[in-house]
């Protein structure tokens, strides 16, 4: 590697975004490392960094060579056969190309291949310096940054996230001449912006970080995010606190932050008669706080606020932070008492004034439809169906309240608190903040089985609904989340163990949209008008369709437990009615699979279909029977199979009827022995046409005795 060294990028800005600037760093990193490697110069990308504060981008890449390889150029031009006239001499194809590639045509070469040989230009070019390459390189990655709104400053022709102010380019010791962005590199850094105000002198590219170290900025993110959680511990125990320090506040204070240090805050201890979730949102959400409970869970008057400096007045700091959290929790508080002046029945009837979706009607048309199909799946399952029902009436109600007006993150949880505050039964309480879940990737489905119902029930109409309207999810636009409710309703229905066909629950919540939306989703004819809807064909369509969207959903939930795609189809193969019972199907084909039998017993089933599918479809070929006759058995291998086979059949008939698929994959693994010896020992399609159709049915009977689980086939 030539002259290598490690090589520093930093460009400093005005205050970056701090949701985006994680995004930023990795995607500067990467444009940097991709154009490296993109012109062939050798570098440790492996070890690259990438940095980043709410001031600066920088990546950092030990040994980057001085200068790229030689680099072999060929280019193929015209086949011999046509680049020559008839006397032998170069035609004007062959006069372009040589004219293109700068050489006479007598400096060309030729290339022999097995489809003829073709005229060849081949040259070596000797690399560039890395300082001609990166201005470009860093140019391209610039531009590659995930920037929706860039912005303009001064009189500049260029745009970037923020105002730009430096940039610090270093090979070594050594500047790299270049400009990004208007701005000319150097070895000038700045350091925090009210501790170190002054430039900051970069020696080389290995001492940058200590540098910007010693000028008060951790531009290491993981050890500013290290440095947060120390000081957020050491505040913590002066309070004699817990500190809830989730990782996404971690990540928002460390990307507001260069050189953080916690200060320990109090607020009036009558705020903590509004419920807690509201107090912590307000400190969260709106002022990147870190809330302090008790050891039981509570939560205290204590909180921590980060500075973005180490402070000679930290009380003044305090003082400023406690001050700003008071009005929010004085609004909290007149919300949470405001709300309690009126059950959260009251607000029934306003929600017919709330549209839901232009043809779905109004969020009070979407909680009866919720409502019917509570009380149809709470019978069906054996849950309380007058109190799914009244927790599917009140489900939307607290999205009127002021408190969620104002914390919109809060709907279901200030539910829960009305409902339990104005007497409603706990489940049915309990039910309007836990039919949100899973609210998250990794959350948790909802605990109670009243919850669990309603989750069913308005993940089922909403799901219906947006499908009928014409507004299901393309490419990467999903403006009404169908994804995620499809995934959870499919946890919940596996997770939660509820056993109701899928496709016949759709068609009941297909039953409830009204015509007209199902007419909307329909494409308008040449004429430019709505074609007229059969309704009953309409949901049959829709049916299958919203079948397969939650299969989809559910084939990466299982993906990402392990399973394979072939155990999936195997079961998806004998579409089980219900997604408990898939679940219950796959797990035991997975156990299934783990036998030293099943590779013989999947070859055999996939053999058996294949002979039964040519059977099937042979022209005038008689119907396979059910039976089988012993009569016609001529082998001691048939009779031994049918043998086994019926006391396969009896042996599994009560595991097969309560749901137990893995001891009735056990139980048919036994049957390898047999199975084997069968094909080993007869033709199937033997001469005499009694037996062929005996032995036919045989066969039927053991892929049958398979698929009462899954199609084994498949694996």
């Amino acid at each position: 590697m030539s002259a290598a060294k490690s090589l520093l990028i930093e460009l400093g800005t005005e205050e970056l975004p701090p949701k985006a600037l994680d995004e930023l760093a990795a995607a500067f990193q990467r444009g940097i490392c991709d154009g490296l490697a993109k012109r062939g110069v050798e570098a440790g990308l492996d070890l690259a960094r990438g940095y980043a504060t709410p001031r600066r981008l920088a990546v950092y890449i030990p040994q980057v060579a001085a200068t790229q390889p030689e680099q072999t150029i060929e280019r193929r031009g015209p086949a011999v056969n046509a680049a020559l006239d008839a006397d032998g001499q170069p035609g004007k194809a062959l006069q372009g190309f040589a004219q293109s590639c700068g050489v006479a045509v007598e400096q060309l070469e030729k290339l022999e291949t097995d489809k003829g040989s073709w005229f060849v230009f081949r040259a070596v070019k000797p690399g560039q310096p890395l300082a001609a390459l990166l201005p470009e390189i860093v140019d391209e990655a610039l531009k590659g940054l995930p920037i929706p709104k860039p912005m303009r400053w001064g009189g500049h022709d260029y745009s970037f996230v923020r105002p730009a102010h430096w940039l610090v380019m270093l090979h070594g010791a050594d500047i790299v001449d270049g400009e990004a962005l208007g701005l000319k590199s150097g070895r000038k850094s700045r350091g925090h912006r009210f501790m170190h105000p002054h430039p900051v002198h970069v020696a080389d590219a290995d001492n940058w970080l200590d540098a910007m170290r010693a000028a008060k900025v951790l531009a290491d993110p993981i050890e500013r995010r290290q440095r947060i959680r120390d000081e957020v511990a050491r505040v913590a125990r002066e309070t004699g606190g817990v500190p809830q320090l989730h990782d996404a506040l971690l990540d928002e204070i460390a990307n507001l932050t260069e050189w953080p240090a916690a200060i320990a805050c109090t607020f009036e201890r009558d705020f903590l008669a509004v419920p807690p979730e509201a107090l912590v949102t307000t400190m969260e959400t709106n002022q990147k706080f870190v809330p302090v409970f008790d050891a039981a869970g509570k939560l205290t008057e204590h909180f921590i606020g980060i500075a973005n400096i180490d402070s000679k007045q930290p009380a003044e700091i305090r003082k400023g932070y406690e001050r700003v959290i008071r009005p929010r929790f004085a609004d909290a508080k007149f919300f949470w008492d405001e709300d309690l002046k009126a059950p959260l029945a009251a607000y029934q009837d306003q929600l017919k004034n709330v549209t839901y979706q232009q043809s779905l009607g109004s969020l009070w048309d979407k909680s009866v439809r919720v409502a019917e199909l509570a009380r149809i799946i709470a019978n069906r399952v054996g849950v309380d169906a007058g109190q799914a029902t009244r927790a599917a009436a009140l489900s939307k109600c607290d999205l009127l309240t002021r408190m969620v007006g104002e914390f919109p993150e809060l709907q279901g949880v200030m539910g829960r608190y009305y409902a339990r505050h104005h007497g409603e039964a706990p489940e049915v309480a309990d039910a309007l903040d836990s039919y949100y879940q899973p609210r998250f990737a990794g959350d948790a489905i909802a605990a109670g089985d009243v919850g669990r119902v309603l989750a069913v029930a308005e993940r089922l109409d909403t799901l219906a609904g947006i499908f009928a309207v014409g507004l299901k999810p393309s490419g990467n636009k999903d403006p009404f989340a169908l994804r995620r409710a499809a995934l959870g309703l499919a946890r919940t229905l596996v997770e939660g163990g509820i056993g109701i066909d899928l496709k016949a629950t759709f068609a009941e919540a297909l039953e409830l949209i009204p015509e007209a939306a199902l007419a909307a989703g329909l494409k308008p004819g040449k004429d430019g008008k709505a074609p007229a809807v059969e309704a009953g064909k309409r949901r049959v369509v829709l049916v299958a369709e919203l079948y397969d969207f939650v299969i989809e959903r559910l084939r990466g939930y299982y993906a990402e437990q392990g399973f394979t795609s072939e155990q999936f189809e195997a079961v998806l193969a004998v579409s089980p009615a219900s997604l408990a019972d898939f679940d219950r199907r796959l797990r035991a084909v997975a156990e299934f699979g783990r036998r030293p039998e099943a590779l013989s017993l999947a070859a055999a089933n996939k053999r058996v279909a294949n002979i039964l599918r040519k059977q099937a479809e042979e022209a005038g070929a008689a119907p396979i029977r059910s039976t089988v006759d012993a009569a016609y058995f001529e082998a001691d291998v048939e009779r031994q199979l049918a043998s086994a086979l019926d006391a396969a059949r009896s042996d599994t008939a009560g595991a097969l009827s309560n749901g137990d698929y893995t001891s009735v994959l056990a139980r048919l693994a036994q049957l390898q022995a047999p199975v084997d010896a069968f094909f080993d020992g007869v033709l199937v399609n033997a001469e005499n046409p009694d037996v062929r159709a005996n032995r036919l049915a045989l066969l039927g009977q053991l892929h049958a005795q398979f698929a009462a689980v899954a199609d084994i086939a498949r694996l």
